[in-house]
């Protein structure tokens, strides 16, 4: 069921930076992200209330809270660094630089939650800067 939300992850993923890009002609990238943000927002909370799954608001820790409160500005900034981004050049070289995430999460992952880092991870990492730097060169 993993690889199925992650495939469809993806798929929504590639969707939303074509229409963003559709979306921020003539409008300010700024004022994009926040519209974008409040559409994420009341859906989010809808999927909450349609799983019944707000009664465990109370039971989050604050550490989770302080660690989901410092992942939800982080996601901010790159929605903001993002926007601009597409707004300023073409989807087809924003994307793929964005996508260096995967790399950068594998790094951090090792690094700070001490997950394995594999010859296979060495090397799909090495495998997406290239096709990165390849693109958008």
């Amino acid at each position: 069921m993993w690889l199925l939300l992650a495939l469809l992850s993806a798929l929504f993923a590639a969707l939303t930076s074509i229409l963003a890009k559709i979306g921020i002609d003539g409008v300010d990238s700024t004022l994009a992200t926040a519209i974008r943000t409040v559409v994420v927002l009341f859906m989010s909370w809808g999927m909450v209330f349609a799983a019944n799954s707000q009664n465990g608001l109370g039971e989050i820790s604050k550490r989770s809270w302080i660690f989901l409160i410092l992942s939800g500005l982080a996601t901010g900034a790159s929605w903001l660094c993002y926007y601009k981004a597409l707004q300023l050049g073409d989807a087809s070289k924003v994307v793929p630089i964005d996508k260096l995430s995967v790399v950068i999460t594998l790094v951090l992952a090792f690094v700070f939650l001490h997950e394995q880092f594999t010859w296979k991870s060495a090397l799909g990492s090495v495998l997406i800067a290239a096709g990165t730097l390849l693109m958008v060169v």
